[in-house]
C-alpha cells in the first residue's frame, strides 16, 4: 500500500497521481468522471470557506480521494 503522506506531513504527489489513474481506469466514461470530480471539488470549495491553502486540503485532491474510496470501498458508505 502506498503512503498517503510522507514524513514531513506533506501530501505524496505520487499517491495522488496513482489514485487519479485508478479512478480514471475504473470509470466507464472519463469525461463524466472528470466533470463529477470537478463539481464535487467546486461544491467542497464553497462549503468549506475556512479552507486553508494547504496541498492536503485542496478541494480537488479531497474530491479525487473521496470518489476513489467510494468506488473501491462501498462498505464505507453503508456504515
Amino acid at each position: 500500500m502506498m503512503k498517503k503522506y510522507n514524513e514531513s506531513n506533506k501530501i505524496d504527489l505520487k499517491y495522488i497521481i496513482y489514485k487519479t489513474e485508478e479512478l480514471l481506469e475504473l470509470a466507464n466514461n472519463r469525461y463524466k468522471i472528470t466533470i463529477q470530480v470537478a463539481n464535487r471539488a467546486k461544491r467542497r470549495k464553497y462549503e468549506d470557506i475556512d479552507i486553508i491553502d494547504d496541498p492536503i486540503n485542496k478541494p480537488i485532491v479531497r474530491a479525487i480521494l473521496e470518489m476513489i474510496d467510494e468506488i473501491t470501498e462501498p462498505e464505507i458508505l453503508s456504515e
